[in-house]
């Protein structure tokens, strides 16, 4: 009995949310956010998102489903939960955005083979060539993620200090000073790497 109670209690808290948005009833509207925002953002940042990428994905889910139901391609009679349908719509845009090219600007570190560095180049024995290629493939690999990715950028891509500090969202400033510090990091590691055997 008690149950009945609260599933019919469950049935019309969703049917108020649903006529609520249907209205763009503010109280509904603004309970609807502060309930479904903290859950979606926890699931991006979780998944590889900075704040910033959860309000963008979370606004863009949030008009997505206020059309939806505006448009009557959502029927409060179909059993609809607005919020799980609202944090799967946004779960999903983030999940496109991770599968999109946008995200994917590198490749795995195990096949960037040829890596060009900014120092200069000594003749050396084809031997030696190939330990310090191991050497600095090995530093790759212990880099922190924002260093491969500048690198990778910058390198690998080839891209320009502006079209890395646009994809990453920093100044070409910032860009320079990392990958400075980066390059210095990497050339450090791959001799502690070379030396130690």
């Amino acid at each position: 009995m008690n149950q009945t109670k609260t599933n019919q209690f469950l049935a019309r808290t969703q049917e108020e949310t649903f006529v609520g948005v249907l209205q763009n009833n503010d109280l509904v509207l603004r309970s609807l956010y502060e309930g479904v925002y903290p859950k979606v953002r926890h699931f991006i940042l979780q998944n590889n998102g900075v704040e910033d990428q959860a309000k963008d994905m979370f606004q863009e889910a949030f008009v997505a489903t206020w059309k939806n139901v505006k448009d009557g391609k959502l029927k409060k009679d179909n059993g609809l939960n607005v919020e799980a349908y609202l944090f799967t719509i946004a779960k999903n845009k983030w999940l496109d955005y991770l599968r999109s090219s946008r995200y994917k600007k590198t490749t795995r570190v195990d096949k960037v083979i040829h890596l060009r560095l900014d120092v200069e180049e000594e003749e050396s024995e084809p031997s030696q060539d190939q330990d310090e290629m191991v050497a600095m493939q090995r530093a790759f690999k212990q880099l922190g993620e924002k260093c491969k990715m500048v690198l990778k950028l910058f390198y690998y891509e080839r891209k320009s200090m502006d079209e890395i500090s646009s994809e990453l969202q920093i100044t070409s400033a910032s860009v320079r000073n990392q990958k400075y510090r980066c390059m210095e990091k990497l050339r450090l590691l791959s001799l502690e790497i070379k030396s130690n055997g």
